[in-house]
């Protein structure tokens, strides 16, 4: 998997701007998929290079002329190649865990309070979520829409990210539990006093 077929995935509702695209990541592709504006716009001008979108310029009053990034037909076939690729499983790269995994004694107050940290970043990402899956949803059960929407993978998507955010915050209650039991998850190091 990588950006270029995010994109794909993204581009599959119709024509977007490198800026829509971007905003796209941000709202609705980053709960599976992370990526910079400009990793987006460099990413899209190889795509277009290799054929599987094209752009068209719409003039803009006062402003520069904006470019409307579309999929082409090798593009939809990149994109049903992705589609039945079989992923590999995925490896989870996180620095927190590797701050966790590092835990000393002395360090158990600082890492306590990085874990409160994320934990309120996951119940703010549920928040998002909640409001992206309101719009999806438009009025119906989630049953309703599951059944009779003509497209589920965006909310698909949004069930895992938020399955993966629960899973942190109830992982996260765990540490904190384990550090309280300990008498750790309010202590901090010497070294703690000069960061």
């Amino acid at each position: 998997m990588s950006l270029r077929s995010a994109i794909l995935a993204s581009l599959v509702d119709g024509e977007m701007s490198g800026y829509e695209l971007s905003k796209a990541f941000d709202a609705t592709v980053a709960n599976f998929w992370t990526a910079t504006s400009q990793q987006v716009y460099r990413e899209l001008d190889r795509m277009a290079d290799d054929g599987v979108v094209v752009a068209r310029l719409v003039p803009q009053e006062g402003r520069p002329d904006k470019r409307l990034f579309r999929l082409t037909d090798t593009g939809r076939d990149a994109l049903r190649a992705v589609s039945a690729h079989t992923p590999r499983l995925p490896a989870i790269r996180d620095e927190h865990l590797v701050a966790v995994h590092a835990l000393e004694a002395g360090d158990t107050g600082a890492v306590a309070d990085a874990v409160r940290t994320r934990m309120q970043l996951a119940r703010d990402k549920l928040a998002r979520y909640d409001r992206m899956a309101h719009r999806l949803l438009d009025g119906r059960t989630e049953t309703d829409f599951l059944a009779t929407a003509e497209r589920v993978g965006p909310y698909l998507t949004l069930m895992r990210g938020r399955m993966f955010e629960e899973e942190s915050l109830r992982w996260g209650a765990r540490v904190l539990e384990v550090l309280d039991a300990r008498g750790l998850a309010g202590r901090t190091s010497q070294n703690d006093a000069y960061r």
